[in-house]
């Protein structure tokens, strides 16, 4: 026993050597840990995999811009490495539009093209979504081939998840509509776990940023709430602008069918942020984590590989931890969408 722990061990220890060893230029230079971290979790026209010396290893994609002079342009994002000049495009490096294409037009003026680059968020959501398509299509083949049989392994994994959602979640918390309901709820919640799962992974082709982008988040929350509001019953909608309130907070001033109307709102709202603010707060906590081994770097040995042991446990504890915030922030969606779904089809 005492023997596989020396090993496991030295097996630590190396690693973090190797972290150390890759990066003693950090001693020579101040490393600017804002810039990493938000290079890391924000959008970009490439996606980064690694460095190697001074060399940056990346995989450029395509840029398509129309320019307010001539038209459209179809071209690498590499043709733009390190602020250059193509065709009378780059990519601010300050101001409001950094990390944006922006356009020198002939009179000198910088503007914004109409931007429809692949970025790599882009890239990632259809990444993800091809896989979600192959999940559901393969899981479905299998029951055709085996109608009647329980699957084991992977696909009775799949099926006692969907099985807790669609009972448990969907139908005791939406009512008699759920099936109605149900193709969408259940999509939601396996776009977020797959691109919670993706984000966590830090190489190619994992790494993009999708539930950690306000954008994303957005777009889930303006489906949650159209499904609410739109599917809302007379009822529903009777106990915003009328609640059953003591009449004196209904009028003559209406302070109760201003606060349910803006709770209209604020529920939407609420899960576009708890989303966002839970995946981007871990990826930022990862990301400062790791850089405290470069800070280091200049302390010394002994301080640097002590703060190295450390950065790397935590990191490990962290990615634990993201790995239960991931599912765990997919479950809360999907509940409380099917929550306030439930709660716009009551009846009188």
């Amino acid at each position: 026993m005492n023997r596989i722990n020396y090993k496991h061990f030295k097996w630590l220890l190396s690693i973090c050597l190797l972290l150390v060893s890759f990066q003693l230029r950090a001693a020579e230079e101040e490393l600017n840990v804002q810039e990493v971290v938000f290079s890391h979790i924000q959008d970009a026209y490439t996606w980064h995999i690694t460095e190697w010396g001074d060399h940056e290893i990346s995989i450029p994609l395509p840029v398509i811009v129309k320019s307010q002079e001539n038209g459209w342009h179809v071209f690498l994002s590499s043709r733009l490495h390190e602020g250059e000049n193509y065709q009378g495009f780059s990519i601010a490096q300050e101001g409001d539009y950094a990390g944006k294409i922006v356009e020198t037009l002939s009179s000198g003026e910088v503007v914004r093209p109409l931007d429809f680059s692949m970025t790599k968020n882009v890239c990632g959501l259809l990444l993800s979504c091809t896989l979600l398509s192959i999940l559901i299509l393969k899981t479905a083949q299998w029951y055709k081939k085996h109608p009647g049989k329980a699957p084991g392994g992977f696909f009775g994994l799949i099926e006692m998840v969907i099985t807790y959602i669609y009972e448990d979640v969907i139908k005791k918390n939406v009512g008699e509509s759920y099936r109605f309901f149900s193709p969408y709820l259940l999509t939601v919640f396996f776009f977020i776990l797959i691109n919670n799962l993706l984000g966590i992974i830090p190489i190619f082709p994992g790494g993009a940023n999708l539930t950690g982008n306000i954008t994303i988040t957005m777009v889930l929350a303006v489906c949650t709430f159209i499904a609410v509001n739109v599917f809302g019953t007379k009822a529903y909608w009777k106990d915003i602008f009328w609640p059953n309130t003591p009449i004196y907070l209904k009028c003559p001033l209406p302070i109760m069918p201003f606060v349910e109307f803006f709770g209209v709102f604020t529920k939407p709202f609420a899960l576009m942020i708890r989303l966002f603010a839970n995946i981007m707060a871990g990826h930022t906590i990862i990301l400062a984590l790791t850089c405290l081994i470069f800070i280091t770097a200049s302390m010394g040995v002994i301080i640097n590989y002590s703060m190295t042991v450390v950065s790397v446990v935590f990191c490990i504890f962290m990615n634990c931890l993201e790995l239960f915030v991931a599912c765990l922030q997919a479950y809360i969606f999907t509940l409380l969408s099917a929550s306030y779904i439930g709660m716009a089809r009551i009846k009188d």
